[in-house]
Order: structure tokens, then sequence, then C-alpha cells
């Protein structure tokens, strides 16, 4: 038995599950999960010594590569002054005005613990807002897990939300409204049928929760009329795609501007972090300026306002994004042409430094074509890719990430694995 089963047995005796967040469980791929001693750069290494090249990233927040020295010096001096004071720093000025002057939409910035965090509290706000009580949300789209968002959809595009969780009442479930993906009618069915209840409307403007999803063209134009038509606020969860699909976020890709953006991630550079802003008639709702309560004993920690400001100094200095994209673009086309050699049937989703890999034919534009890829080809896929010391995201339904640190010699040894992965799990070439 290996450290690593060692740990996890032990782990399920007091974590439940074993670990302290589900995906992390390998539930999805079977067998055990890998417990991570250390990381450097585009390397992640196991409690039993094996190295594997890191497409997880923290699941988005490494941009820069583990352990990036700048970041590490900045957090080591600023632990050295004191973890965390309860009052106000000159860090969380700075790392506001930062967002504010990279977020084309966001004029005020509030820093909360994480995404989850960010999420519940604009959504608060959006109610306060507008008066309002429901929110649309999309199927396959995750923005942590606060009550009224863990639901899913019954048949057809207006149905109410249904728990996803037990302990999610039904009556607070029911505040959330569903549509598909890309679907702007749906979205304008629903509206209809709820015309003056809803007060926002919520999406990741890239999808990174069901695989990497790309908003079709007009899709995200569509919800910002819709809303200006509705009276309704457009809230972007940019906790993923915020500082890592560019500088200015997925906003400033596609130049539409909502209402709220939630962050998270990469403002942390690594550590615990959330944020949430938009425009100041709205943020200045907030206490205590205005009656929208929201608290939080370690909002804008110092330690993760140093780290995630080092982090955007250095994408600001560097600007890395396109050649980022290029790499990422590379890495797909030759996954996809090695596929075809094989004879798998692969649709690879990319946009930046995010990709997922689907086993199916596609397009994969929402929930319901990601739902129809082959979940147990990607398992086999999964475990083969790791035998060959490759760490992929131990879900279908999860984004992979490149760094500034994954270089040519990560390429190469990474289709070289896929290459032998593919043959492994098709028995062959056709």
């Amino acid at each position: 038995m290996g450290r690593s089963e060692e740990l996890f047995e032990e782990a399920r005796r007091f974590i439940p599950g074993g670990v302290n967040s589900p995906v992390r469980a390998f539930k999805a791929v079977g067998g055990i999960p890998r417990f991570i001693a250390r990381a450097q750069g585009a390397r992640v290494w196991d409690v039993d010594g094996r190295e594997y090249i890191d497409y997880v990233a923290s699941w988005g927040p490494m941009i820069l590569g583990h352990a990036y020295p700048r970041v590490v010096q900045a957090v080591r001096e600023r632990t050295e002054r004191g973890t965390s004071y309860g009052a106000p720093t000159a860090l969380e000025v700075e790392l506001a005005r930062t967002i504010v002057e990279a977020l084309p939409s966001v004029e005020m910035v509030r820093m909360v613990n994480s995404g989850t965090e960010a999420v519940m509290s604009a959504i608060r706000l959006a109610r306060a807002f507008t008066g309002r009580d429901k929110v649309l949300k999309f199927e396959g789209c995750y923005h942590g897990h606060a009550d009224g968002l863990l639901v899913k959809a019954g048949s057809g595009a207006t149905t109410l939300g249904v728990p996803l969780s037990s302990g999610v009442p039904a009556s607070y479930a029911e505040l959330t409204l569903l549509a598909p993906f890309n679907d702007l009618e749906a979205v304008q069915r629903v509206m209809a049928e709820h015309r003056g209840e809803v007060a926002c409307v919520i999406v990741e403007p890239v999808a990174g929760n069901m695989g990497v999803v790309l908003p079709e063209d007009g899709f995200l134009q569509g919800l910002r009329e819709i809303c200006d038509q509705e009276d309704v606020l457009l809230i972007f969860d940019e906790v993923i795609t915020g500082f890592r699909v560019g500088w200015s976020g997925a906003q400033g890709l596609y130049g539409v501007m909502p209402d709220l953006t939630c962050l998270g991630k990469i403002i942390g550079g690594g550590l615990p972090v959330g944020a949430f802003g938009g425009r100041r008639e709205i943020m200045e709702l907030l206490a205590p300026s205005g009656p929208v309560y929201q608290a939080g004993t370690l909002s804008g920690n110092p330690l993760a306002c140093a780290a995630g400001l080092e982090t955007l100094r250095i994408l600001r200095e560097e600007a890395p994004y396109e050649e980022l994209e290029e790499r990422t673009s590379y890495l797909c086309s030759e996954i996809h042409k090695v596929a075809e050699e094989v004879g798998v049937e692969v649709t690879v989703n990319q946009i930046g430094s995010m990709f997922t890999g689907f086993f199916a034919e596609g397009p994969i534009r929402d929930y319901a074509s990601a739902m129809g890829s082959d979940l147990e080809l990607h398992r086999r896929f999964f475990w083969a890719m790791l035998r060959r010391g490759v760490y992929l995201p131990p879900s279908q339904f999860e984004a992979a990430f490149l760094s500034t640190a994954h270089g040519p010699e990560e390429m190469e040894r990474t289709l070289s694995a896929v290459k032998e992965g593919l043959r492994e799990i098709s028995g062959g070439l056709r």
C-alpha cells in the first residue's frame, strides 16, 4: 500500500469522504486520490514521490505555475508582519484599485474569502437593488455551494429549480429558475413567465464547470439586452475566467459589461480569496454605506492580498495571455490530431489557457451535450495519463489549465502520453 492509500484510509476516519472538497475524492474516475506533497512550476509530486505535469493548477489560480518565486517572497515578507489584523490595510486598497482598473464594468469592489461567498453576496445585493427575489441561472453552470444555487433542472426550460443537495429547502431552491446555456429563446420564455419577479441573471461567461463550454456568438450580448429590457441585473461569475482568459476577463474579451462581477482564484495567487464588484450605485448599498449586510473576519486577508497583488503585477508586466493562448491552442489541436489518427472521437473546447477534451462527436455547447460524452472512456483516459505522469482533472466536467510554466518539454511529454494513452484505451490504431 502506498502512502496516498494510507493517508486516504486515515482521512476517511476524520474527514467526510476523506476529502475537504468532493471532486478530490476521484469518485468520477474511481480509485484512490493522489495526496500531493509539493509543487513547483508546472509539476506536482505526490507523497510517494511520483512526479506529474499538472493541468489542475489548483483548479485555476496557478496561472504563473506553482511556487512562483516573486509570489512566494511576497507572502513570506507579509507573514513576518502578521497574518491577520481584523483591520483595514493598504494592500486591500491597492488590490481593489487594480481590479477596478482591469475590469471595465467594475467601479467598486468588496473582498471576501471564496467564490461561493462572492456569488452569495452579489445575489443578495441584486435582490436588494431590484426589490425582487428570483434568480435565473444556467444548467451546468456552477456558482458555489450556496443553498439557492444547488439546483438542477426538471423537465422544460422554465422549470423551477429543485434541490440538488440534501439539506436545501425546496421553497428556497424554487426561487432559482433554469435555462440551458447558449439558449436565448429559453431565457426569454423564463422572463415572460416570471416578469417582474427576477432580480438577476447569473452566468459563467465561459462555462468551466461542465467542462469548458464557450458562449456562442451573440449569447452574452443577448443576455445583456434581455436584462436591460426586463430591468434585471446581469451577474458574470468570473471566478475562473477573471484574469485567466485575459487581463480584463471574459467581459473584456467579449465586450459585454455585466452589472456585477464575481471573482476568486487568480486574485488570491493561490490563497483563499473571493471578491465581487460592479456599478457604484449598486455597490454602495453594502454596509456600512447602505442597508445590505455583508461581513467577514478574514476578508481582505493580508496574505491573500499580497499573493494576489504580486500575481496581478506580474500578469500586467509580462502580459502572457497571447503566448498562453498559442501554447494551449497548439496542445489542443495536437490532441485532436492524435485522436483522429488513433480513431477516438474527441471534441476539444478551448479558450485562452483553459480547455476540456470530451469523448464525444460534438459540438459541446451546453449541459445536455456535455452529459452525452463517454464518461467511461474519460475515466480510462484519466488513469492512462496519470500512469504516464500527467495529472488531468479527475472529472469530465472540470476545466484543465495551462500556466506560464508549461513549456516545450511539458508539451512534448504530454502529447507523447496522449498518444500512448489514447492508443491504450482504443485498442490501437484503426
